[in-house]
């Protein structure tokens, strides 16, 4: 008998991916610290979409530093709003600007 196992891969909603990393408006300027919250497939597809949603918002480079699957919902804002986003298919960006 084949039972699934029981890991990170089984959750029970939808894979909502936080990203954080910088990314830049203008080349050599200051980098903008973002955390993009999406949903996605795999990781491989997150960071795809994220890239994507990047250059679609002016930006012309992007390092990401981290990716992982939110476990529970964010209760705190600006979280709270962008899983909400990520739930309904929206690639939603956190600018935390100086």
């Amino acid at each position: 008998m084949v039972s699934n196992p029981d890991n990170d891969n089984n959750l029970e909603g939808p894979m909502i991916f936080i990203i954080i990393g910088k990314a830049y408006e203008v080349k050599g300027g200051d980098g903008i610290d973002l955390h993009i919250m999406l949903r996605a497939p795999d990781d491989d597809s997150a960071v795809r979409e994220a890239l994507n949603a990047l250059s679609e918002e002016g930006f012309l480079e992007a390092e990401l530093d981290q990716i992982g699957v939110l476990q529970e919902e964010p209760v705190e804002e600006p979280h709270a709003s962008a899983y909400q986003g990520a739930l309904e298919g929206e690639v939603a960006i956190i600018r935390f600007d100086q």
